[in-house]
């Protein structure tokens, strides 16, 4: 796909495809609560006729490539590589004529066993412990046959990878799958349902859900996996059936800006990025652990944190009690 191809694609069904629907609309404009920040009125506007959109509230506009680029804080070629990932009808009812079939197809699917593929996850910090969550994929694009480790979401699509290769095939989704510690515990028909405390943990790739399966011991709740940050949308709305929410996000702009948008939707979420601060991501802080030979189970970290902010209330009560006491003894 290149920027002519994107551009004819519908404004209205990408903004529909990431959660945004408009607030009023005619034959020649419709009007949306900014999808770039939040604002109590519409000032985003698409021109229907010519498929272009302006935002008034930053004096901002351009085409469907200006936009996904803007949404995504990304470059040019990651706003097409995003798109050529998608299933976007008002594309593909243009091009449908042209090509009646994919430019790809997928061979065959199975439990990891390539030696290079074993390699990949190890240099990636990942070892047995993942395996029955991920599979290998062999898959042919363009007639040149690749294979990778593949990483299944909630819409049948694969999110893939290799030392050489990134990329998805079939529909983009978020990923959601439970996690009991015991991988035996695990089926199919559980994808989606939440263990009585409703606990989640929440991941921007696979690769972070994956590390973070690693280094764990008892968690009990499920893994939500956005696979692309455009996903957030949809990921909030599932949000609101948890009770308990931790957030294992990037540590980059993106990733800071994900992690804010789902505390202002949950306040009582728990952003534990600090944890891993000094790297990009929890991967990168595995590998890091690894290297070093001193690994910690991301437990430890988590109950760390969770004793500390403990001992900070407590020592918030005693400071409250010594205060109205001193005030008693005054009066008295």
């Amino acid at each position: 796909m290149n920027c002519k191809q994107l551009n004819s694609i519908g404004l209205e069904e990408v903004l529909a495809f990431l959660g945004h629907l408009p607030t009023r609309q005619n034959e020649k404009e419709a009007w949306y609560i900014s999808p770039f920040g939040l604002e109590s009125h519409a000032s985003f506007k698409v021109d229907r006729p010519n498929n272009t959109w302006y935002l008034f509230s930053e004096g901002a506009g351009g085409t469907t490539t200006d936009f996904i680029q803007k949404y995504l804080n990304t470059s040019v070629k990651g706003t097409l590589e995003w798109a050529s990932d998608q299933n976007f009808s008002s594309f593909h009812q243009q091009t449908k004529t042209s090509r009646s079939h994919p430019n790809y197809r997928i061979d065959r699917i199975m439990d990891i066993a390539h030696p290079n593929l074993l390699s990949y996850l190890h240099e990636r910090g990942l070892n047995e412990k993942v395996y029955p969550f991920i599979k290998e994929l062999w898959f042919t694009i363009e007639n040149k046959q690749l294979y990778a480790v593949g990483f299944k979401n909630n819409s049948g699509g694969w999110e893939l990878r290799n030392a050489f290769y990134k990329g998805a095939l079939l529909k983009k989704d978020i990923s959601v799958l439970p996690f009991f510690s015991n991988a035996g515990l695990i089926s199919s028909n559980e994808i989606g349902k939440n263990i009585p405390n409703q606990k989640v943990a929440v991941f921007e790739g696979f690769t972070d859900a994956l590390s973070f399966i690693e280094m764990q011991k008892s968690f009990q709740g499920d893994l939500l996996v956005l696979n692309s940050t455009a996903m957030l949308q949809k990921a909030l709305v599932l949000l609101d059936s948890y009770s308990e929410i931790s957030l294992f996000l990037d540590n980059d702009p993106t990733g800071r800006e994900c992690a804010q948008e789902i505390l202002k939707s949950f306040p009582n979420a728990k952003d534990f990025a600090h944890l891993y601060s000094d790297y990009k991501d929890l991967n990168e802080y595995l590998i890091a652990k690894r290297k070093h030979h001193a690994h910690e189970t991301i437990n430890t970290l988590i109950k760390t944190t969770v004793k500390n902010e403990h001992i900070e209330k407590q020592n918030e009560c005693r400071e409250e009690t010594n205060r109205i006491n001193k005030g008693m003894r005054r009066r008295m």
